[in-house]
């Protein structure tokens, strides 16, 4: 009697597709979920983008001009504390008015004394181009004549403090890199202040830097005048004096 073989049944081997399936599917699901409910504000990354870079970017840029203006006739040594605050006044004075001279400008600046001390008032037109803050070539001659005329007052141990201030008129500026007077103010003084510490040589111990936007105007805005007259640089300048 013959003997019946009883077939035995395969095994299937492929049954681990259909976890790896169902994997691959929650997987893709996951991705898609959280592409969906992510969405990046172009606006903001550009600001911070932007304003990172300005912060990180050296300042090496060289005056338009191959002419020294050199103010150091008018650097004196330490003279009587009561004469400190009106010489380093005139070092100032002759600072700008020589560089007026050297090159055809009139009132590049304007020198004052205040309460809150030296005041060294720069329009932005003359520093900046509209809406920007990286400062034109032309100005660099004259960030090197007020900064003679500061080291000459440092190292005369008269100044005790130099604060640079930036303003802007009260139009609001809304751009990607600047949202608000806030930022393009803020940024303009620092960029002031890089250039005196970094190319010449003011020491930065004695130097800050604020942006104070459209809230500290010097005219009213209702004209295209008065609001040039606000957008300005404010380089203050305390002295021992002072005190």
């Amino acid at each position: 009697m013959a003997r019946k073989h009883k077939h035995e049944e395969h095994e299937n081997h492929e049954r681990w597709l259909v976890s790896y399936a169902d994997f691959i599917t929650l997987l893709f699901a996951f991705f898609v979920v959280m592409y969906s409910v992510s969405s990046v504000n172009e606006g903001k990354y550009r600001v911070v983008s932007e304003s990172i870079q300005a912060a990180l970017r050296p300042v090496v840029a060289p005056p338009t001009s191959s002419m020294k203006v050199n103010v150091g006739d008018y650097k004196s040594s330490v003279v009587p504390t009561i004469g400190k605050k009106i010489t380093v006044v005139k070092q100032i004075e002759a600072a700008v008015s020589k560089f007026d001279r050297t090159f055809k400008l009139k009132n590049s600046a304007t020198v004052s004394t205040e309460e809150r001390g030296i005041v060294v008032t720069i329009a932005d037109s003359m520093l900046f181009e509209s809406g920007h803050a990286d400062l034109r070539q032309e100005a660099y001659p004259l960030m090197e004549a007020l900064a003679d005329a500061l080291s000459a007052g440092v190292q005369g141990v008269n100044i005790k403090d130099i604060k640079v201030e930036g303003h802007t008129d009260n139009v609001p500026i809304r751009s990607a890199q600047f949202p608000s007077n806030w930022e393009l103010s803020s940024i303009r003084a620092v960029m002031v202040a890089r250039v005196l510490t970094e190319l010449y040589s003011v020491p930065p111990t004695m130097v800050s830097a604020t942006g104070v936007g459209e809230y500290r105007p010097i005219a009213d805005n209702l004209t295209p005048e008065n609001r040039a007259k606000n957008r300005r640089v404010e380089i203050i300048v305390l002295t021992k004096s002072s005190e």
